[in-house]
């Protein structure tokens, strides 16, 4: 993997200012566990273990109907989101990585599942076609960390798409408005359990996957990479649910200065901005820096 935008950085020292810089030029960073992540994934077994007792949170798709098992994960998601540890953990997450926390700004910790041979992959539980975040109104800025809760393989992995880094992919985010999905559609995902209408953006060419990276780390491992990346959901086969958290961040210093990787092909409208909090205090970014986003 020779040039930089297919590098992949396996338990890197290098800064947070570094790391950024790199991500923002398509590489990919994988750590391993550290009781800060392992603690972020108790949390999450913790609640998973309530929400399906008696059950291997793994295998509880086997026991329920399809609805049933939606209904669970939209119980089971928003107490992950607003459970009081949550953010605290996510706090000595991003310490634990070197991040200032006066500077870094950060958006919910989310629990994330990928059911088994088509079980359910609409709404609450969407199996994830090709996409970068910077469709959906995430700004160019924008790092995203994934870390696998119970033990993944690599037939219900995540999958990265490096031949598209820089290259566009013809889309149809322009549709997309940010706004427009919190007021309409955002809080809908639990109804969808055959198909779902939301306008998520997509490509609208065929998209090669290969060659494609699936990178494999343990439980309370981190992947980590740029919000531009093109990646994907690998089609589980595993006979397993997987279940991930996944968070972003941005640096106050990249948006005041308009840093982040190319945006090659999005066209969506509003922005993501005003969900971040301050690693410190969780404020809002100010006003200005918002609107000038919301404006791009």
């Amino acid at each position: 993997m020779g040039d930089a935008m297919s590098t992949v950085y396996f338990d890197s020292r290098v800064g947070d200012a570094e790391r950024r810089r790199l991500l923002f030029e398509g590489s990919l960073f994988v750590y391993s566990p550290r009781p800060s992540t392992l603690e972020l994934c108790q949390l999450a077994r913790d609640l998973l273990e309530e929400a399906f007792p008696g059950l291997a949170p793994a295998r509880a798709q086997h026991a329920f109907s399809v609805e049933r098992y939606a209904q669970i994960l939209a119980e089971l998601k928003p107490k992950f989101i607003h459970h009081p540890k949550a953010k605290e953990c996510l706090r000595r997450v991003l310490a634990d990585f070197g991040s200032d926390l006066e500077a870094t700004y950060f958006d919910v910790p989310r629990l994330r599942s990928s059911t088994s041979d088509g079980y359910l992959t609409t709404g609450i539980a969407y199996a994830w076609h090709p996409h970068r975040d910077t469709w959906y109104s995430a700004p160019h800025s924008q790092v995203n960390w994934w870390i696998p809760v119970y033990d993944i393989e690599s037939s219900n992995a995540m999958a990265f798409h490096p031949r598209y880094w820089g290259k566009p992919v013809a889309n149809d985010s322009r549709r997309y408005d940010y706004a427009e999905w919190n007021e309409k559609f955002r809080f809908q995902a639990a109804q969808y359990t055959k198909e779902d209408p939301r306008p998520l953006p997509r490509a609208t060419e065929p998209v090669e996957l290969e060659p494609q990276i699936r990178l494999i780390p343990p439980v309370g491992g981190a992947i980590v990479f740029s919000g531009a990346q093109l990646h994907s959901s690998v089609p589980n086969t595993s006979g397993v649910t997987r279940f991930s958290i996944d968070f972003r961040t941005v640096h106050r210093g990249d948006v005041e200065a308009f840093l982040g990787s190319p945006n090659v092909d999005s066209q969506c409208t509003g922005t993501t901005m005003g969900d971040y909090l301050r690693g410190t205090d969780l404020a809002h970014l100010p006003d200005h820096l918002v609107a000038a986003y919301q404006r791009r």
